[in-house]
This record gives C-alpha cells, sequence and structure tokens, in this order.
C-alpha cells in the first residue's frame, strides 16, 4: 500500500494558473510562489462584494483520537466529491504547524487520494505565512525589553510582562525561561516563557483581520503587561503595531493550491482549536463564499473545541450563516472512547463501540443546538466488520442521526459522492442558525452555559489564581469580550483521561488571559499548555531527504 507522501508525490498537479482560472481568479490578483502554490490579494474581496454567498458547510468531528478520525481527508474528499456532482466547491483549511508535523502527526494535508498539494511545501514552510508570525510576535517581545532597558517611560511592571515569545516548533524546554543574562547591556533579567506560534495571538488576529487597517487595529489593541497600578499596557503605547503589520503584509493574503482532482483549495492560517479559535482565515473563507456553490470549510479538533467556536465566535467575526454541519466519526475512534485498548483496534468489539458512541451521540446533540441541520460522515477503515458497521447504524437510528459512509482516503471524490448528496439536501434544509453563547453575558455566565450545555459539566469551579485575572479583566473594562476555552481536545471535559460522554462533573478553570487583540478573553482549564514538547520518539527521526530533494516520512 502507498503512503501519502508516495500518493501526493505521484500525483499530477495542474499549474496554479489553471486553478486560478478554474475558481474564477483574475490573474491580476494572482502571485505565483512556483508552478502549484499562489497567493491570492485580499483585495480580490473588495471587486466581489455584489456576489451573492454560496453555501457554507463546517466539517468538525468527535473527540480525537490517536486511532485518527479523517477530519481533513473528509474535508476535502467532500470538496471533491461536490464538485464530482456539479456544484462548484471550495475547501478552506488552515495551514500546518511544523511542531505536530515534527513530533506525532506527521503531515497535516488530508491523506490517500483524498489530499491537498504539493503536499510537501504545505507541511514544510509553505509560503512562510507562520514564520512571518513568528517574527512579528518576537518583535513586540523584543520591543517590550528594549523599552525596559531604556527608561520604561510607559511605567511597565517587570514582573507584569506577560507577552511572550513564540517558535513554531515543539520545546517543552522553553515552556519556563530566564531572559536578559549576562549584565545590564542585555537587559532586566525576568522569568519569561514561549509558546508555539499557532498559539500566538497574533496567529488569530492574522486569522480573523479582514483587511490591513483592520489587521494593524488589532495589532495596536494587544496588551503585552500591566504598569505599577495594574492597568493594561496596549502595543499602540508601544508604538511598534506598524511594523508588526507590515511583517504580515503577505501573510494576509490567503494561500490557493490545490487538491490531487485539481479542486481549487485556500490553506491559510493556523491557530489551534484547543488554544484559540482554531479555523482557517475569515479573508479566506469570505473569498471562497463569493467564488462557490458550497464552501466546506474545516474547524479544528473535536465539535466542543473547534466546531462550538466558529459557530459561537467566527461566525459572529465573519458575517456567516452556516446552512450544515459534518461530523466526522470513525469506528476505531468510537471504540477508543468506548475503553478499547489500541493495539486491538483492529478486532471486532461490538462492546467498546457502543458505549464510545455516547460521545458522538453527545457531540451531535450540540451542534444541534445551534438550529442547522447536522450529518455524521462515517470514515470507512479497512479494519471496521461488518457487524461493527451494522451496530453503528442501528444505534445511528436510534437516536436519530443521518449519516453517510466516507471512503475518500481510498477513492478521491469518488468515494464521497453519496456524502456529497447528503450534504447537498443539508443545504437546502430550513436552518434557523442561533449562536448557544450570547456575546452581552457576562463572562462567568458565558463559562457557566458552555461548561454545562456544551461540555456536559456539572459545575464550574475557578481557582483564585484565575478569580484574580478575572478581576484584573474586568477592571480594565474588558468582560464584555467572548469567551474562549482553551482545553484538552482529548475529552468532552477538562481531564484528558474522561473518554466517553462524562457528565456531571466539575470544569476547573485555573487562568484567564487576555487577547485583546483578537477581541477574546481565554479560559484555561485542565493540563492545557501553549508549548508543546516532542515525544520519546518524534516523527522528526523518520523525515528524511536524498540528494535529488525527494523527501520521505511525511504521512
Amino acid at each position: 500500500m502507498l503512503s501519502d507522501l508516495e500518493i501526493a508525490q505521484k500525483a499530477e498537479l495542474v499549474n496554479i494558473n489553471k486553478i486560478a482560472e478554474k475558481a474564477g481568479i483574475s490573474e491580476e490578483y494572482l502571485r505565483p510562489y512556483g508552478k502549484h502554490v499562489a497567493k491570492v490579494s485580499h483585495h480580490m474581496l473588495e471587486g466581489l462584494q455584489d456576489r451573492p454567498d454560496g453555501k457554507l458547510i463546517l466539517v468538525t468531528a468527535m473527540s480525537p483520537t490517536s486511532a485518527g478520525e479523517g477530519k481533513t481527508t473528509t474535508s476535502i474528499g467532500l470538496s471533491m466529491a461536490l464538485n464530482r456532482l456539479g456544484r462548484r466547491s471550495i475547501v478552506t483549511l488552515r495551514e500546518p504547524s511544523l511542531g505536530p508535523i515534527m513530533g506525532i502527526k506527521g503531515g497535516a494535508a488530508g491523506g490517500g487520494y483524498s489530499q491537498v498539494l504539493p503536499m510537501e511545501e504545505i507541511n514544510l514552510h509553505f509560503t512562510g505565512d507562520i514564520h512571518a508570525v513568528t517574527t512579528a510576535h518576537n518583535l513586540l517581545s523584543a520591543a517590550i525589553d528594549a523599552h525596559l532597558k531604556f527608561g520604561n517611560k510607559l511605567g511597565i511592571e517587570p514582573t507584569q510582562v506577560y507577552w511572550p515569545r513564540a517558535i513554531d516548533m515543539n520545546d517543552r524546554a522553553l515552556r519556563e525561561v530566564i531572559v536578559a543574562l549576562g549584565g545590564r547591556a542585555n537587559g532586566y533579567p525576568r522569568e519569561d516563557e514561549f509558546v508555539i506560534t499557532a498559539a500566538s495571538e497574533i496567529m488569530a488576529i492574522l486569522c480573523l483581520s479582514n483587511d490591513l487597517e483592520d489587521l494593524k487595529q488589532r495589532l495596536g489593541r494587544i496588551t503585552f503587561a500591566s504598569n505599577m497600578n495594574r492597568e493594561f499596557i496596549s502595543v499602540r503605547e508601544l508604538g511598534v503595531h506598524g511594523a508588526m503589520a507590515a511583517l504580515l503584509k503577505d501573510a494576509m493574503d490567503p494561500n490557493l493550491v490545490q487538491t490531487i482532482e485539481g479542486t481549487p483549495a485556500f490553506v491559510h492560517g493556523g491557530p489551534f482549536a484547543n488554544i484559540a479559535h482554531g479555523t482557517n482565515t475569515i479573508v479566506a473563507t469570505k473569498t471562497a463564499l463569493k467564488l462557490s456553490d458550497i464552501v466546506v470549510t474545516e474547524a479544528g479538533f473535536g465539535a466542543d473545541l473547534g466546531g462550538e467556536k466558529f459557530l459561537d465566535f467566527v461566525c459572529h467575526e465573519g458575517g456567516f450563516v452556516p446552512d450544515g454541519v459534518v461530523i466526522v466519526a470513525s469506528i476505531r475512534a468510537l471504540k477508543v472512547n468506548g475503553e478499547a485498548r489500541k493495539q486491538e483496534l483492529d478486532k471486532e468489539n461490538l462492546e467498546a463501540l457502543e458505549k464510545g458512541f455516547q460521545n458522538l451521540r453527545v457531540h451531535v446533540e450540540n451542534m444541534e443546538k445551534y438550529g442547522i441541520p447536522v450529518i455524521v460522515a462515517l470514515n470507512d477503515f479497512p479494519s471496521d466488520t461488518a457487524g461493527e458497521k451494522e451496530l453503528f447504524g442501528r444505534l445511528c437510528e436510534k437516536n436519530s442521526i443521518s449519516f453517510e459512509f466516507s471512503n475518500v482516503w481510498a477513492h478521491g471524490g469518488n468515494g464521497g459522492e453519496d456524502l456529497a448528496k447528503l450534504v447537498v439536501e443539508l443545504t437546502e434544509r430550513e436552518s434557523d442558525f442561533t449562536p448557544v453563547v450570547k456575546w452581552d453575558l457576562p463572562i462567568e455566565e458565558k463559562l457557566d452555559l458552555l461548561a454545562k450545555e456544551i461540555y456536559r459539566a456539572g459545575s464550574v469551579e475557578m481557582t483564585s489564581a484565575a478569580k484574580a485575572s478575572l478581576r484584573r479583566i474586568k477592571k480594565n473594562g474588558y468582560d464584555s469580550l467572548p469567551l474562549i476555552v482553551a482545553k484538552t481536545q482529548y475529552s468532552i471535559s477538562d481531564e484528558e483521561s474522561l473518554t466517553g460522554a462524562p457528565s456531571g462533573y466539575t470544569f476547573t478553570v485555573r487562568d484567564f488571559t487576555l487577547s485583546a487583540g483578537a477581541g477574546f478573553v481565554v479560559a484555561i482549564s485542565g493540563s492545557i499548555m501553549r508549548m508543546p514538547g516532542l515525544p520519546a520518539a518524534p516523527n522528526a527521526k523518520v523525515i528524511d531527504i536524498d540528494k535529488s530533494g525527494k523527501i520521505t516520512g511525511l504521512f
């Protein structure tokens, strides 16, 4: 059997100018990066405002497991299948972060015969957007320390600088560091930290900005420290927001690539859904909606993370009204949620499947609360038995869940046509999209609503540190912002080990942080960290390149 990378390397790619022409993008807005990748000017949107929007389908998933669900693969395959049915479709995805690629995830451009290409470029550096975010982030870090050394006119309290540094790599040694050692010439020694670039507020800002002016204004609103009176200090006061925006100028433009079948795809922006809002850029999705009959967009991790954040937050920011939700599941992942051992997933286990099905049921119920149609895409694996598939069908019927099999990994768009037909029907149903969390509620009420309605907790508890942080956020006038919850992706709850469908537990928040530029407050729960670490046997050990430049080990 060919690996994902081998399949990608055997594919015959179309020149990106032809892909742009197919999508309706004129040459004046196109800036090629070689033969198969291009930037599309975000200014193109200005000339498309009179066009009606296409339909918008959100693809999310059950709680992710190491067994695999296939959310990105399904998103790409669904878009290809819709084109096969004669519907103009563009898929919009996030850019992969190098940290997970070198860690445990490998590639992040789909799989099998349902990939976006060129796979190696997308996974490794791509057009440099993530590096631009890293540089803009660290420019602010450098400017803060320079300001502290040369007079500190803003009255920054050195122990209250909470803007970290960033790097696009999993590096646990950088979670807690001390900077400015070596004497007065090197600045004011203080504790600091690094976050992975996908967790940077600048990444969130890039994904939420409509244009360069919006981007610059948001960068200026970032708060990075407090003064002696515990008042927040903004980047606008420091005066480097213009330079930060200049570094991000090219990163504002969506990246155009193609699927393995030549379907246009935007791969742009990369915030993590377990830390930030977890969807691609608003600009890319808006542009795709003007060019398509049906846009397929993916939200990171499970429906309790990326799905909820897209519906409660991103839709308001982008003015989106989704027409349906597809929740991706696999029998293997359901068995993991039913406490089956990973080593035995290839064996039939009806008991674990039935128990783990409750995880999917909760996610479906949660998405239905938003008033839009919901269906399940069951990603077909060769190890799935006839008995397991039959049981899954009976469980869906019992719980009034519509589903369809997805075979896009093995068969590309052809393996997703039945799913695509169901999605077309989905877009023709009536919907009454209504966010679950209202923006005008106090932060405590937003948190309580999310914890009980989406995470199925019985109560919410805040540590003393969280209460102190929230008081400071309120004192500075930011308590009316939307709430984003940072939590584990492996459970509906705040505890990674609670698989399946936990309920009635206590959801604990240990801190609150402010992302004033992005426009939200983050509630941090459980053991979630903004800097992952490499595992004992990282994927970096199998990635290689030969003298001809051929890469191996990406999957």
